[in-house]
């Protein structure tokens, strides 16, 4: 099989296991929340990335994968950054009304592509743009009823907007930038993420429920669906980083709201919630917008590849001398690079990530 072809089944099991795992741990905590009574999410999501951490631990002792260092400053900050949003949002619900709060969520995409096109110089053509406005008229359609507005909640809201798309942009620099993988930068960074939340998560959830996580009730049902909660975690952060990775932040975010979609649905199936005529034709503009946008994603990456094709063959029929620098710049690179190594005056930073290998 072609690397091609194998990169785009790792994609599709990437997407596939995101949209599983999300569905399931959502059904989950629904039950915990609404059935066991237990609204303490900010605090959950702390155990969520504790045993998230605890397990890519054992999976490298176990030799599944070695890890990669990153530098202490890069990891610390990402890793309360990716915490302080995860709060942010639960904050944003908590102080706005559910339609502000999916307002909020739906913005994300639209501000994702601004600060790409601002400070990654990285262009998205009118089709694509086109096709992410039919998908977020789609979910707005189905998701926003009520729009109420309050100043603390606004602010919130912008924070939580803000955060959310930086970490999600730079959850995907890094891994490239870095040539760190998906579970390599999750290993590193969760920690962070959890102690953030540990710390804080009593504090917001007691602001949001007026009731303290240290005096509920564990009883068993409890505990049991709690643990059957951050197992599911464990997938749904791995996905994540894993989708971001191997696509984009606003392909991650297309595929959310195909959660969303797909969550709405199943709580009609399973747990009878409300459904009106009004989400039913949100989710189906929603889905013609995911596939406009499956479609348009798919026809640039062929074109893109085509044209590299077509330039390296071009630069192969020159002579050498008339190649241009764009191949030639790194190879010349690595072989300066493998003369000093030879001679032994490699920069201590190039020794370091060499002995990470």
């Amino acid at each position: 099989m072609s690397s091609d072809g194998s990169s785009q089944i790792g994609v599709i099991g990437s997407l596939a296991l995101s949209v599983t795992s999300s569905v399931a741990i959502v059904i989950c905590n629904k039950y915990l929340i609404s059935s066991l009574g237990f609204l303490f999410a900010t605090t959950l999501t702390s155990w969520h990335l504790l045993v998230t951490f605890l397990t890519l631990h054992v999976a490298q002792r176990l030799h599944f994968f070695e890890p990669k260092p990153i530098d202490a400053q890069t990891n610390i900050l990402f890793g309360l950054l990716n915490g302080t949003c995860i709060g942010l949002l639960n904050l944003c619900l908590g102080f706005n009304s559910v339609g502000f709060y999916q307002m909020t969520k739906l913005a994300i995409i639209p501000f994702t592509v601004l600060l790409e096109t601002i400070f990654l110089n990285k262009r998205f053509s009118q089709s694509i743009k086109m096709s992410l406005m039919v998908l977020l008229l789609g979910v707005g359609i189905a998701s926003v009823t009520d729009l109420q507005l309050n100043f603390l909640g606004s602010i919130i809201a912008a924070l939580a907007l803000v955060t959310t798309c930086v970490s999600q942009i730079l959850t995907n620099t890094i891994q490239k930038k870095l040539k760190v993988s998906s579970t390599q930068l999750l290993y590193q960074s969760s920690p962070y993420q959890s102690a953030i939340l540990f710390v804080t998560g009593p504090f917001v959830d007691k602001m949001l429920t007026h009731r303290s996580v240290f005096a509920f009730n564990y009883n068993v049902q409890v505990l049991v669906f709690i643990t059957l909660s951050c197992l599911i975690a464990v997938s749904v952060n791995f996905s994540t980083f894993l989708v971001i990775g191997t696509t984009s932040p606003v392909t991650y975010q297309v595929l959310g709201h195909l959660k969303t979609c797909l969550i709405l649905s199943f709580g009609f199936v399973l747990l009878k919630d409300p459904f009106t005529a009004r989400n039913i034709l949100g989710i189906l503009i929603a889905i013609f917008g995911m596939g406009l946008y499956s479609y348009f994603s798919v026809q640039e990456s062929r074109n893109k590849k085509l044209e590299s094709k077509d330039s390296l063959n071009s630069n192969d029929s020159l002579p050498i001398s008339q190649a241009t620098d764009k191949e030639g710049t790194p190879l010349l690179s690595s072989k300066l690079a493998g003369l000093d190594e030879e001679n032994g005056n490699l920069p201590d930073e190039e020794k370091n990530s060499k002995n990470a290998f």
